[in-house]
């Protein structure tokens, strides 16, 4: 199967490296036995990809140390 390649301006194609990485998540997370989205949202490990999530975003934007990242759950209630 070719390639697809997505030039919208919503969701993109994401890079086979991170496929692969989130792919492991769902099967086992930190050798868990259980997916990413089966943690608590209250775990250590989930509180722990949080914090990094934060930390990499405030990286890649350049927030200030006195701005913090907040994530949302979007999308229709």
């Amino acid at each position: 199967m070719s390639k697809v390649h997505n030039y919208s301006a919503g969701p993109c194609i994401l890079p086979q490296e991170v496929f692969e990485q989130a792919s492991k998540s769902i099967e086992n997370f930190n050798d868990l036995n259980l997916s990413l989205i089966e943690i608590s949202h209250r775990s250590k490990d989930f509180v722990k990809v949080m914090d990094e999530a934060r930390s990499l975003v405030k990286e890649v934007l350049n927030v200030p140390d006195n701005y913090d990242v907040l994530f949302y759950k979007v999308g229709q209630a």
